[in-house]
């Protein structure tokens, strides 16, 4: 079994692993932009709204994890086989009732933190939240989860890059731009790669539980071909954002981050065990994290100057 340790480790142990903090920057990063975006749009830093914005988005981000550890131990995904990280419900660290309850007790607290949010931002705010809740729910649970069929990626692109950088620049400015639409692609682009990485690696233990990934749907060629596409096509999204004039010029300087995509890709397609692809998919979100900095720095730091 993979990842297994000889002992039970301490319950924070337990708890760290089973939250899966290597995540987090897959939706703080949209948080950051969509700061950005609102800050520039409003005048205005708001970071009461970015704070809660976050703490609602890691907590909603740590119950989706923790659901989905109890849901593929209970339905079978997660088994002697697995290629990915072992998972603390499938090495017996913790039962699937007791990962379940910390999973509900998180997405209280994300709801906890996004009625600030609501009061700021009103019955928009509502419908978003109330809809990344669901989904955050459907990824694992209910009688159709979103993990085992093939549109994952798209429900990542949408929730962790278009909405979460709308919503969060809606809170700041109250309205929808094109730098947001721009700048939720360019976020949410490489998360959907970490999610294809993701699946690729387990290619063939899904398909053995009666999952239908894209990673499946594609095939291993094709699904490295789509991994490809989704790490490179944030480089014209942010000239298309640049194009836009002052202060959004400030965004080429993500292009930097951009020299980590054909090292990454390479390494997608020479990985030969889990291994290869865990370390891919650590890479990948450094990369998010890396390509996200660089576009706010550049972003903010022509705003700050008053260029233009």
């Amino acid at each position: 079994m993979s990842g297994v340790t000889p002992s039970k480790p301490s319950p924070w142990t337990i708890g760290w692993r089973a939250i899966r903090p290597h995540t987090l920057p897959l939706c703080l990063s949209p948080v950051l932009a969509g700061s950005v975006v609102g800050w520039v749009q409003a005048g205005t830093l708001r970071l009461d709204i970015t704070l809660a914005a976050a703490v609602s988005a890691a907590c909603m981000q740590v119950g989706a994890n923790l659901q989905n550890d109890a849901a593929d131990a209970l339905n079978g995904t997660d088994g002697p086989d697995r290629s990915g990280p072992a998972r603390v419900t499938q090495l017996g660290w913790a039962g699937a009732g007791q990962i379940l309850r910390a999973a509900w007790l998180s997405f209280a607290l994300a709801v906890l933190a996004g009625v600030y949010l609501v009061v700021v931002g009103g019955l928009v705010l509502v419908l978003l939240g109330l809809a990344a809740l669901v989904a955050a729910y459907a990824y694992s649970g209910g009688p159709r989860p979103i993990s085992r069929g093939p549109f994952g990626e798209v429900v990542v692109l949408l929730f962790f890059g278009l909405v979460a950088v709308g919503g969060v620049a809606w809170l700041y400015s109250g309205k929808w731009s094109l730098p947001a639409v721009f700048l939720g692609l360019v976020v949410g682009l490489p998360a959907a790669a970490v999610l294809m990485i993701n699946n690729l690696r387990d290619h063939a233990s899904d398909s053995g539980a009666g999952r239908r990934t894209l990673a499946i749907v594609l095939g291993p060629v094709g699904a490295g071909r789509a991994i490809s596409a989704l790490l490179l096509a944030p480089a014209p999204v942010l000239l298309l954002l640049a194009s836009l004039g002052w202060p959004w010029i400030g965004a080429l300087l993500g292009l930097a981050a951009l020299v980590m995509a054909p090292p990454l890709i390479r390494s997608v397609r020479a990985a030969s065990g889990a291994a290869d692809y865990n370390r891919a998919l650590k890479r990948t979100t450094l990369f998010q994290l890396v390509l996200t900095v660089l576009i706010v720095v550049g972003i903010g730091g022509f705003h700050l100057t008053g260029w233009g």
